[in-house]
């Protein structure tokens, strides 16, 4: 019998690398400004602001999960739970995430 060797984890700090800088759907980091990354000082107070979202969607995809579905997923999130509403740039920049995410 062959066995599968499991996929590595993927850090959390590449996934906070992604989705903040791919996604931030509630835009908490400006990135005109110097402290323009989640792992800045002034930013660490809020950097888990997206983790759960992010390590489900990674969960998802590790799965064998459909890129079209977490992509929803993340579509879902941002607009209906986070209640930001429709927004032209909420499927692209999620799936920005998904193809960055999936290639990690």
């Amino acid at each position: 019998m062959t066995e599968i060797a499991p996929q590595p984890r993927i850090k959390l700090s590449k996934l906070r690398d992604i989705g903040w800088s791919l996604w931030d759907p509630i835009g908490l980091l400006d990135p005109e400004s110097p402290a323009g990354r989640w792992d800045d000082e002034a930013n660490l107070s809020f950097a888990d602001e997206y983790d759960s979202y992010l390590i489900a969607a990674a969960s998802q995809l590790r799965r064998g999960a459909p890129r079209d579905e977490v992509v929803a997923f993340l579509v879902e999130i941002e607009t209906e739970h986070m209640g930001m509403g429709d927004n032209q740039s909420a499927r692209p920049r999620a799936e920005a995430v998904v193809d960055d995410v999936s290639g990690t």
